[in-house]
């Protein structure tokens, strides 16, 4: 786009003396000017519905007419609808009540995304699935489990009981006779069995069971969440 430029100082011929040929204004002048004005005027754009051609440079700070979000036509988005657009789509992503993750970064997701209200969320805890036929699981946020982990006292007792036994005794006899238990053997041997007796074998109870710290943990591994509120 060109600026128009004026090739004639027209103010300069009244100050002219009389009688001076420059002091007329010529009509070559007065074309020239009409001319420079025309191109001038032929490539600038109409302040209505412009058509730029080139590459078009707004200054800093220029403010446009903000679209409405979905437009899909060739209208120029400002920065406005540029942050409504992302917004929206991030409002599909990380909806009201979503949970973000961040196994290295621990800035607040409000700043990252630049949108939304983000509360640090489930410290020190592990997620775990709905489940509406389980008690512990079916309330949203519901919160269970111990980091310590005690196992409950509690006592063990065995008893075992001897229903009777005897011992066989077994005596050998040398040659040359003699009597055993009544009987007069030679040279044998005899055995006898003891009376039958009981014992009874008791073990005495023993307790067990003792706090233990982080005996149940499963694998983990740690990492920021973050809970959209708003």
């Amino acid at each position: 786009m060109s600026n128009y430029t004026k090739s004639t100082n027209f103010a300069t011929k009244d100050t002219l003396p009389a009688g001076d040929s420059n002091k007329i204004v010529k009509g070559t002048e007065i074309d020239t000017e009409f001319n420079n004005i025309a191109t001038a005027v032929s490539t600038k754009a109409d302040t209505a519905s412009p058509t730029f051609t080139g590459t078009v440079t707004l200054p800093t700070g220029t403010v446009g007419v903000t679209q409405t979000y979905g437009d899909n036509d060739t209208s120029l988005a400002t920065t406005a609808f540029v942050q409504s657009a992302l917004a929206a789509v991030y409002a599909i992503i990380y909806p009201v009540g979503s949970i973000y993750t961040n196994a290295s970064v621990s800035t607040n997701p409000a700043t990252l995304f630049g949108f939304g209200t983000w509360t640090a969320f489930g410290a020190g805890r592990v997620p775990v699935g709905f489940d509406s036929s389980n008690v512990l699981f079916d309330t949203a946020e519901e919160t269970g489990g111990s980091a310590n982990a005690t196992l409950p006292s509690h006592t063990h007792t065995a008893t075992v009981t001897d229903p009777g036994h005897t011992h066989t005794v077994v005596v050998t006899v040398a040659g040359g006779g003699g009597v055993f238990g009544g009987t007069s053997v030679g040279a044998a041997s005899n055995s006898n069995t003891t009376a039958s007796a009981v014992t009874g074998i008791t073990v005495a109870n023993s307790t067990e069971g003792a706090s233990a710290t982080n005996a149940n943990y499963q694998p983990y591994i740690t990492v920021f969440m973050w809970k959209r509120t708003a």
